[in-house]
């Protein structure tokens, strides 16, 4: 994979056929188009990575730091400019990732339509933060940041006008997202 040593701001394009070489050794590079899920933190997505059977999907936080296109450590400690820069770098990521058959979910996201958004119901995803806070915080939201959760919830709203099909949890976005790969590609 490549370096994290890139300094942030530093960008440059270069051919990308090593990055997704590797990518393709741990996750599954499914024929066609990819798929992104975006999500909020907190809502089950690195659970249900590290928890899959078989390597479809790919969580965003480990995709965009890989390829750099995230150079933050905390994302709630950064400047809101920045945060805007990394989105748009991680759509940039993201789009590229999908055209190469990945499938990809996470929280980063500007302008690249997703193809599905889970939207936990409310009571459910905070006691997901703080489940995780207590037992077993491997970085993401914490009840400290709520309102920035809250925040995040609202702006992804905008995907609704763009059609774009909602879920209450990660699993029945991914079935829905399977099923439509196994109409489309089989």
């Amino acid at each position: 994979m490549l370096d994290n040593k890139t300094p942030p701001k530093v960008v440059i394009f270069t051919d990308g056929i090593n990055f997704y070489k590797e990518l393709s050794k741990k996750y599954i590079q499914h024929k066609g188009r990819g798929y992104f899920i975006l999500a909020p933190s907190g809502s089950g997505k690195t659970y249900y990575v590290n928890n899959q059977k078989d390597q479809h999907w790919i969580d965003g936080d480990y995709l965009w730091v890989a390829s750099n296109a995230d150079y933050s450590s905390d994302e709630w400690s950064t400047d809101s400019n920045d945060v805007q820069e990394i989105n748009i770098r991680c759509d940039i990521i993201t789009q590229q990732s999908k055209d190469q058959g990945f499938w990809i979910m996470g929280s980063s996201n500007k302008y690249l339509k997703p193809d599905a958004v889970v939207l936990p119901d409310i009571d459910t995803h905070i006691s997901y933060i703080k489940n995780r806070e207590e037992k077993n915080y491997d970085g993401g939201a914490k009840i400290q940041n709520i309102d920035g959760v809250l925040n995040h919830r609202k702006w992804m709203e905008k995907w609704r006008e763009q059609d774009v099909p909602f879920f209450k949890s990660i699993n029945e976005a991914t079935e829905f997202l399977f099923s439509r790969y196994m109409q489309e590609y089989n």
